[in-house]
């Protein structure tokens, strides 16, 4: 974002952006409590409207978001069941809906899959570049979808995916990777478009849009 403050505490309306995100996961009737991982030297979170809510728990972050899930999933342990489900969620996806949580805990409780996660269908041409940013080639665009959350698995399970994965070397970039790379079989479940991720400045701009602050995406 180029700013001196982190994208999750940048106002959103009348709330920042991880206040919004926060709400949602910790008021759905589906969810008995959250864990957030913060970073050594966060300034902000103290300041944030649930900062002190009772059924939220502190922990610290990691270097990557894989260790800060870690760090989250290892301090759920002490409190939870080994196969309790955990969904985990990116603090900067603000405009994630109530609904879309809900149809993915059902998804996935109904399924045999080992978990699942919310995503959507590419609908638009894929391209591949080079370094210079010049195509080599189109990609197929069947069957590939963009990866959001929240993911959804069995506590245990994750912890252990992760942990042999970090321990391998390989590279993870969402809970499903590591899940994929121990071999188990993820759900993918069709969620909403405006469940974006704030990643740049105009996404902001989109989100307040979703969220019904009357705001008209440039």
């Amino acid at each position: 974002m180029g700013l001196d403050i982190p994208k999750q505490y940048l106002p959103l309306g009348e709330r920042t952006v991880i206040e919004h995100t926060v709400e949602c996961l910790l008021l759905h009737p589906g969810i008995d409590g959250l864990y957030i991982a913060l970073g050594e030297q966060d300034a902000w979170w103290e300041d944030t409207e649930y900062a002190v809510h009772p059924d939220l728990v502190q922990v610290a972050g990691g270097t990557e978001r894989v260790h800060s899930v870690l760090n989250a999933l290892r301090a759920l342990g002490e409190r939870a069941a080994p196969d309790d489900w955990v969904l985990v969620h990116d603090a900067a996806r603000p405009c994630v809906r109530r609904e879309e949580i809900s149809r993915l805990i059902e998804r996935v409780e109904a399924s045999d899959a080992a978990g699942g996660l919310l995503g959507v269908p590419v609908r638009d041409t894929m391209k591949n570049v080079d370094d210079d940013d010049r195509v080599r080639r189109t990609v197929a665009r069947e069957n590939l979808w963009h990866a959001f959350t929240p993911q959804m698995f069995r506590l245990h399970v994750l912890r252990e995916a992760i942990e042999g994965a970090l321990a391998a070397g390989v590279s993870v970039t969402d809970e499903a990777s590591a899940m994929e790379w121990a071999g188990h079989a993820i759900l993918l479940v069709e969620g909403l478009a405006s469940n974006i991720k704030i990643t740049r400045p105009g996404d902001l701009e989109l989100a307040a849009f979703y969220l019904g602050y009357g705001v008209t995406p440039r």
